[in-house]
């Protein structure tokens, strides 16, 4: 039956390893060696890279070492992220039921699922979703950091910063839900220039200027939206890692710009804490 269908693993082998033990200790090397932002308290949302591991996987892990102690807390995860292969009119939902990784399968969260259908800017079509990474590649991370959860994969195409902000405004929830907008940063600059440029996207970010433009951001539509929605709730933007491929894997002279960000609830004043 279409409803129980399972949407594979498109990527393993080749972004992330195939072999469970292999990925396993992959994920954990990773998150124990990551750069750690003490200060921060529970994300809301996250802004994290989805390159393939050796490339991108130490500056996600920043962010993902953050839901320690939500392990058991988050039992829903919306991921929004770019299509890079099909292109979409507004926003596109699976038909697939679960997301399979080497870890196991994921369920879709259904009554959002169907809730979503309801907006004229959304489809349901496993097409775009069939091939795409960007989602996948964030759900061993989240398998190995939480405890049980469902996903809202949500792919973003031609669509405006306001009707993303509407569409994850309608999937806020509460501590249980966490939102997760999956993107890269600029793409193949010099090493120097990517470091200009994604400083410049970075800073806008964590004054919560929705307006980058995907020169600075592949998933620069979601991470608008995302900004909008942050503003309306006074969430406050932490930077956890700004990195590029030069940095980790790659050569300099054609790299790609990554970045780990986290959006938390404002801390009150220390005297309201007392």
């Amino acid at each position: 039956m279409a409803l129980a269908s399972i949407r594979p693993a498109a990527v393993a082998g080749q972004f992330y390893p195939r072999d469970e033990r292999v990925l396993r200790t992959q994920l954990a090397e990773m998150l124990s060696t990551a750069v750690a932002f003490e200060s921060a308290p529970a994300p809301k949302a996250i802004i994290v890279p989805h390159a393939g591991y050796m490339y991108s996987g130490p500056v996600a892990a920043s962010a993902y070492a953050l839901l320690a102690p939500l392990r058991e807390r988050i039992r829903r995860v919306v991921l929004l992220g770019p299509t890079h292969r099909v292109a979409v009119r507004g926003f596109a939902l699976p038909a697939a039921q679960r997301f399979a990784t080497p870890l196991g399968e994921v369920p879709v969260a259904r009554g959002d699922w169907e809730a979503l259908q309801a907006r004229d800017d959304v489809l349901v079509d496993d097409r775009p979703h069939a091939e795409e990474h960007c989602l996948e590649v964030q759900l061993p991370f989240l398998q190995v950091c939480l405890e049980r959860f469902d996903i809202v994969p949500v792919l973003v195409g031609d669509a405006s910063p306001e009707a993303t902000a509407s569409l994850i405004e309608s999937l806020w929830g509460g501590p249980e839900t966490l939102i997760l907008i999956s993107s890269d940063l600029s793409h193949y600059l010099s090493y120097r220039e990517a470091q200009w440029s994604d400083r410049a996207a970075v800073d806008q970010v964590l004054e919560l200027r929705a307006g980058l433009d995907h020169e600075q951001a592949c998933g620069a539509t979601p991470i608008n939206g995302l900004l909008l929605a942050a503003r309306k709730h006074h969430l406050q933007a932490h930077l956890l890692d700004l990195r590029n491929s030069g940095d980790t894997a790659g050569d300099r002279l054609r790299v790609v710009g990554y970045t780990s960000i986290a959006f938390c609830e404002a801390e009150p004043p220390s005297h309201a804490r007392h």
